[in-house]
């Protein structure tokens, strides 16, 4: 059972799967950090000042049978805030990624002709057509 349990964490994506998450989850961790300990605090003097994320619109009030009021409210300014994180933490995710993942060089085509009977695009050192299977000189 256990050879039947490895060959399955082998054969399949289950490992690098598990590994994504583990390193996806540490990486959270560090733009999260980043983005409120580092950017945050940059960011924050160019916002509004006091509790802006605690600002809301109140719909309605209730007592409850305890005597506790209770509050329906829209929380816009807790919303705003969420948005303004995903912005920022996703911005530094794509800085990131950008930074580290670097594009493959794309090799230079391969010189074509064209074949002189059916026309059709040829690589330039083939001696016959693939399509109409003439000979090329």
């Amino acid at each position: 059972m256990i050879s039947e349990f490895r060959a399955f964490l082998t054969k399949t994506n289950a490992l690098a799967l598990a590994v994504g998450v583990i390193v996806g989850a540490a990486v959270g961790n560090v733009v999260t950090s980043l983005a409120g300990d580092i950017l945050m605090p940059l960011i924050g003097p160019l916002l509004q000042g006091g509790e802006w994320r605690s600002a809301r619109i109140v719909l309605s009030t209730a007592k409850d049978a305890n005597g506790k009021i209770t509050e329906n409210a829209i929380l816009y300014g807790h919303f705003a805030g969420t948005v303004l994180d995903f912005v920022i933490i996703s911005f530094v995710v794509f800085l990131i990624v950008k930074w580290l993942v670097k594009p493959a060089p794309v090799p230079p085509p391969a010189p074509m002709k064209t074949c002189p009977e059916c026309l059709e695009m040829i690589p330039a050192a083939a001696r016959r057509c693939r399509a109409c299977t003439a000979s090329i000189a």
